[in-house]
């Protein structure tokens, strides 16, 4: 891949009102107008600060809302929905800040159908007719609801085997509604239908942070090489890879640090680090990623 960093969100003179600074940040999000929406868990600046696509400041909002901020992605409508696995919510907001649904109880741990256990992301059905949230942390499970909230199924349970987890870290959905779920700790990405059939899973891609998909069916995921790194080195470690849908195989890869990622049509491709960074990588750098590699297959 060739990719350079451009702008690192937050960060030059006057892009954000005087005080504000970034925490931890969790995660990215980019909407239909361009417009960043950066998670973080700072104290001086509000959990969502939004940027228009240059990284200037536009607005910010949800002091107080959230225990630990840790994922968030746009509807196709526009909605902006962030997954809180302090206090074990997801909530739904439109692209202002109002509040329109909220699932979970607020400070309640469960495995139960009202109930997560530190949720960690979210992922639509390519119809917009459910959604499906890995939960997560205390949990080790896939939770399907109706776009309007109303529980559907679920799946998984703590282990190694076969629809079984160790740390649900990110979901993602391609345009045939099957579910792509990083089982983190067991350092594989396991492939289910959408009613959570499972498929096949791929064992060669690491530890996987987080999975992007984008509307063309193109994968990106930000992994570390296995669980040992990720708990050694956290946020100073990671790969970018793009992968090839249909088989896994690794169509490039470069070095970077990061928690989330989120690619925009035009191949830009933005970092949420916890390092308290964003970092907006764009194409036309390096001849050939680093790390990447022909030989590596998926494992069914």
């Amino acid at each position: 891949m060739k990719y350079r960093v451009q702008i690192r969100f937050g960060e030059e003179p006057d892009t954000m009102p005087d005080g504000f600074k970034f925490g931890r940040v969790s995660s990215v999000a980019v909407d239909k107008q361009g417009e960043v929406y950066v998670f973080h868990r700072g104290t001086k600046a509000p959990p969502v600060v939004v940027f228009d696509k240059d990284g200037k400041y536009l607005r910010s909002w949800g002091k107080g809302v959230f225990g630990n901020p840790h994922g968030i992605r746009i509807d196709r409508d526009g909605n902006v929905w962030t997954v809180d696995n302090g206090d074990h919510q997801v909530i739904k907001f439109d692209r202002t800040g109002k509040e329109l649904m909220r699932l979970g109880v607020k400070g309640q741990k469960g495995n139960d159908e009202r109930t997560f256990f530190r949720p960690t992301d979210i992922a639509f059905s390519p119809d917009g007719k459910f959604f499906y949230v890995s939960d997560g942390y205390g949990n080790s499970r896939v939770v399907q609801f109706t776009i309007n909230g109303k529980f559907v199924r679920t799946w998984g349970t703590p282990g190694t085997e076969i629809n079984q987890f160790n740390t649900v870290h990110s979901v993602a959905v391609d345009s045939k509604g099957l579910v792509y779920v990083s089982d983190r700790e067991n350092n594989r990405i396991q492939i289910f239908s959408g009613e959570g059939k499972f498929l096949k899973q791929w064992k060669h891609l690491g530890a996987t942070q987080n999975l992007f998909i984008t509307p063309k069916d193109e994968m990106w995921i930000i992994t570390h090489r296995d669980n040992i790194e990720n708990l050694t080195y956290d946020t100073l470690a990671g790969r970018i890879m793009h992968i090839e849908l249909a088989t896994g195989k690794i169509l490039g890869a470069m070095e970077s640090p990061g928690h989330w990622l989120h690619v925009t049509p035009e191949n830009f491709i933005f970092i949420g680090s916890l390092t308290g960074n964003i970092f907006r990588w764009y194409p036309g750098w390096l001849e050939k990623g680093l790390g990447a590699s022909e030989g590596l297959k998926p494992v069914n």
